[in-house]
């Protein structure tokens, strides 16, 4: 392979500074180390690294996008891909019984370090535990109190082609990175609307059990569509202001509590809804509103090119990548702005569909963030303008080694 010029002067990225041209007075986090016991491919794995961005290279199949997943699984969530917990565990299609699994990571903040932990314990079923510094913590929203994480992963290069519940998600998240309480919404919402749920489906259940749970997904749903609103206002303003080589996103929250939030005051909101909510047990239709109904629109901005204004849809693949990489990193930049230190950004086969110069616009805007981005590959060679400012790590056989030269 051959060497390239780093975009930055090697050690621009020492522990504890940010990047030349961004703002001084930001904290940076990162992780310096993993232990995965049991997840996945692999049996046991520490690694350590320092808070610059880290570059994970092997073949297909080498486990890399399981050591992604693994530090997903440190917010809340069922992480990147998705997966049931109890089959995450090492060899799990093989066991009859839920096989524990365990993720921990030391946090390097400017405060000193921190521990995290989360994992499958035995005879939990599907509730993972959760540790901070060593000690119980209630519930996985503790963890974005302490971390900020944002993902992108090859699955979602179809995030603009498939149904609105994708695209939930991945709102969601970008929501939850930026305001650890939306997680206890979500929960709170959706539990209530499970149960209720299952009461329309069974015939069971009295008027005033029904009352108790619309008025649960009124109140918590209507914050969730506030927490979804605010953030899409917020983000639309950092598109709208950024420059650089990713196209600008337009975003709109589509969706009957949406809609009323834009011209009513969440109390009454919250009316609207339950009265939505109990027009649908009488059977009335079009009935039964909710945030689980949203969608998020996304229109390219780029007025000098021909697909300025087209839905995302419709937009090519690599148009498609860029715009989730606009959203992303605007996401990440108003993180840092609110809590004082960037987002750890989980970014698998980031460099599919990019051309040289939007490779280079990528790594750029990292390290000018600020933040321990976790990318993945094939081939070092695409990530030749990291170096000097990112350590190189080869993945192979369940294991992990650090690559002094690697381009």
């Amino acid at each position: 392979m051959t060497a390239a010029t780093p975009i930055l002067a090697a050690g621009t990225l020492a522990a504890g500074t940010i990047a030349a041209g961004s703002r001084p007075a930001l904290r940076r986090i990162g992780i310096t180390r993993l232990t995965l016991t049991d997840f996945r491919s692999y049996a046991y794995l520490r690694a350590d690294t320092d808070i610059r961005p880290v570059v994970i290279c092997g073949r297909n199949g080498a486990g890399k996008t399981n050591l992604l997943e693994a530090l997903s699984f440190l917010a809340p969530g069922r992480g990147l891909r998705g997966a049931r917990l109890s089959e995450i565990g090492r060899n799990a299609s093989l066991s009859e019984a839920p096989v524990p699994w365990g993720v921990a990571a030391q946090l390097s903040t400017p405060d000193g370090p921190m521990d995290l932990g989360t994992g499958l314990a035995a005879g939990t079923g599907e509730r993972r535990t959760i540790r901070i510094n060593g000690q119980p913590a209630k519930g996985a929203g503790a963890l974005a109190a302490h971390l900020g994480l944002i993902w992108l992963t090859p699955a979602m290069d179809r995030l603009f082609l498939e149904g609105p519940a994708g695209r939930r998600k991945f709102l969601d998240r970008l929501v939850i990175a930026f305001d650890a309480d939306h997680a206890g919404r979500m929960a709170a919402y959706d539990h209530a609307y499970r149960q209720r749920l299952r009461l329309l489906k069974t015939g069971a259940g009295d008027a005033a059990w029904f009352a108790a749970l619309e008025d649960t997904m009124a109140r918590h749903g209507v914050a969730l569509a506030a927490g979804r609103s605010d953030l899409v206002d917020r983000l639309n303003r950092e598109l709208g202001a950024s420059r650089g080589p990713f196209p600008a996103a337009a975003l709109a929250l589509v969706g009957a509590v949406d809609a009323w939030l834009a011209d009513m005051p969440a109390v009454d909101v919250e009316d609207a809804l339950r009265r939505s909510l109990w027009d649908e047990r009488r059977g009335i239709a079009g009935a039964g509103a909710g945030p689980h109904r949203s969608d998020l629109g996304v229109a390219m901005v780029a007025p000098d090119h021909p697909s300025h204004g087209q839905p995302a849809a419709l937009c090519s693949t690599g148009e498609q990548k860029a715009l989730l990489i606009a959203i992303l990193f605007a996401a990440a930049r108003l993180q840092r702005a609110k809590r004082g230190f960037a987002p750890v950004l989980l970014l698998d086969e980031i460099a599919a569909h990019l051309d040289r110069d939007r490779r280079a616009g990528l790594f750029a805007e990292i390290l000018t963030l600020g933040s321990q981005a976790w990318m993945t590959g094939t081939d070092f060679g695409v990530f030749a303008e990291l170096a000097g400012n990112a350590q190189f790590l080869s993945a192979e056989n369940g294991d992990l080694r650090h690559e002094k030269s690697p381009l």
